[in-house]
């Protein structure tokens, strides 16, 4: 992405007559439509752009969602429907996601039925002014053990969106198993795969962890999904883990094929899949180095990858690099990083992005959670949660997995949000047993704080920048022991962090800082091509959406 960043620039909307203001760094144009003046919630996701509108999800109070649309030239709100999806059975349906496919709009949401020991998924044809049918169309009906092992659904887009990847996992205890089915649906969410099964389990094994880690589809719809299962050989004193990668082309009517990677001491700490634009699959993630009689130390070592070659689907390589002393230092500080110490295991994947070379550029934040006590009784009790999203590792992998470079982005970033009841990420599973492709805040939480946090990658041209709110005294810091905490979000600046080919950052801040300038919800946008992304901002109550447009 050979980009020189960043410019926000005052910009002429010439079909509003109005000029807006911005905070100014190099090569970037911020536009913003009309300010929004309902009071009908915080938009919480951009669902996307059709049919020359721009469709959002907003939320108001605990669980009121709305669809506001706008026009997409003006950015101006053009419509406001709260979404009321039907009954079943004389149940209530909850909501679950808003997705277009092949720019039709639809609305998804589940019920669980306790007789039958059912969990239903259903689609809401929604028009392009908003309007939800009155129909809908059953996606799924699982057979789970009970309730409380019911597990959930997750979602993926095909890369051209034309198509949507849905998985439902459930645990059946009983019969030491977990169960996925899989359904991908074209734009009338008529359903052209199908494929379910029971991948079993062995709990009586020492420090046991069995987790299914990621899914995907690729641009050929071959669809992907890998389940990581590791344990302690105690007689042996050795760390045994497996990958099993279940493949399904299309060209091969979607035959599964089951691809095995076998690894010993090394523990897998998470895994995430990225199907790539070369026709290979890549497994990465952290791993953590194992003690001689085989247990794990759990701190994070370095960074794997596996290459899986999908014209043949063999496994062409597997590398572990270790954090290099420079991004220990960085980490730890230099008296840790020169005692040989590892890196806590508080850090996810954010972001993998596929390189022009091939490689990846794994990216990835700390993130914690910290919940307070509860306060008050029953349903009228409140729980503060602060969320903190911090510093980032940078990790630049070469097309055959080795490490190319590293670096670190240094931010300090919390806000915390108020709730009547917790619920960690939507992570699913229980003990030593979990589905990990859900993880993302809440939509729960989303408008009250944690959605100014984080930041916006952006690869473009073979180049690297990451894009995030911070505290205006921070301006030309890079070094992470000097950085100061974000403290208010609503008085945050943009700034950029922009990587050369070795790893190496340059930052770039507002020229001039404007005062009550709106500020970017890094946690709210969506990406409409490499240089243009669909974006939202806040100060206080007012709120706009707008356009991010890179330039050359």
């Amino acid at each position: 992405m050979k980009i020189n960043f960043l410019k926000v620039v005052f910009f002429v909307l010439c079909s509003l007559n109005v000029i807006v203001a911005q905070n100014k760094i190099d090569k970037i144009n911020l536009t913003y439509g009309e300010e929004i003046t309902d009071d009908k919630g915080k938009i919480v996701k951009i669902i996307g752009e059709a049919n020359s509108k721009i469709y959002s999800l907003v939320l108001k109070g605990k669980s009121d969602y709305f669809l506001k649309i706008f026009d997409s030239k003006a950015m101006k709100q053009i419509a406001n429907n709260q979404i009321v999806l039907p009954e079943i059975k004389e149940k209530d349906v909850e909501f679950e996601e808003a997705v277009l496919i092949n720019d039709k709009l639809y609305f998804i949401g589940s019920v669980y039925h306790r007789k039958e020991k059912k969990f239903t998924l259903i689609g809401v044809p929604v028009t392009d002014k908003g309007v939800l049918s009155d129909n809908f169309i059953t996606l799924f009906e699982s057979q789970v053990a009970n309730k409380s092992d019911r597990g959930g659904f997750y979602f993926r887009n095909s890369p051209d969106n034309k198509m949507l990847l849905v998985m439902h996992t459930s645990l059946f205890e009983k019969e030491d198993a977990m169960k996925y089915e899989i359904k991908f649906f074209d734009e009338m969410l008529t359903s052209t795969f199908f494929t379910e099964s029971k991948v079993s389990y062995d709990d009586n094994k020492k420090d046991y962890q069995f987790t299914i880690s990621d899914f995907d589809v690729n641009y050929k719809d071959d669809i992907f999904l890998v389940v990581n299962e590791g344990y302690r050989d105690k007689k042996n004193k050795e760390k045994v883990e497996k990958f099993e990668v279940h493949i399904f082309k299309k060209d091969n009517g979607y035959k599964k094929n089951v691809v095995t990677i076998d690894l010993k001491d090394k523990e897998i700490i998470n895994c995430k899949m990225l199907a790539t634009n070369k026709n290979t699959l890549k497994l990465t993630g952290f791993y953590s180095s194992v003690r001689e009689n085989g247990k794990a130390n759990k701190e994070l070592k370095g960074v794997y990858n596996a290459t899986i070659n999908l014209a043949n689907d063999v496994t062409e390589s597997i590398k572990f690099n270790e954090f290099d002393y420079a991004t220990k230092v960085k980490l730890l500080g230099e008296r840790r990083a020169k005692k040989g110490k590892d890196v806590k295991p508080l850090y996810n994947i954010h972001t993998i992005i596929e390189k022009n070379d091939g490689g990846l550029i794994v990216i990835s934040e700390y993130q914690m959670i910290y919940v307070g006590q509860k306060q008050g009784i029953g349903p009228l009790g409140i729980q503060p949660i602060t969320y903190t999203m911090n510093e980032m590792i940078v990790t630049s992998l070469k097309a055959d997995g080795t490490l190319e470079w590293s670096n670190v982005v240094a931010k300090e970033q919390s806000a915390t949000v108020t709730v009547a009841s917790f619920n960690l990420f939507g992570v699913g599973g229980s003990g030593s047993f979990n589905v990990a492709v859900g993880l993302s805040i809440p939509l729960a939480v989303m408008g009250k704080g944690p959605e100014y946090l984080s930041a916006i990658p952006i690869y473009r041209n073979g180049q690297l920048n990451i894009l995030f709110n911070d505290n205006v005294k921070n301006k030309g810091i890079t070094d992470i022991e000097e950085i100061k905490a974000l403290g208010n979000y609503n008085n945050a600046v943009p700034t950029l962090f922009v990587f050369d080919d070795k790893g190496n950052i340059s930052r770039k801040d507002p020229e001039e800082v404007i005062k009550n300038e709106l500020v970017l919800r890094p946690g709210v946008y969506n990406r409409k091509t490499e240089n243009e992304y669909i974006i939202y901002a806040s100060r206080k109550s007012v709120d706009k959406i707008g356009r991010m447009i890179l330039l050359d």
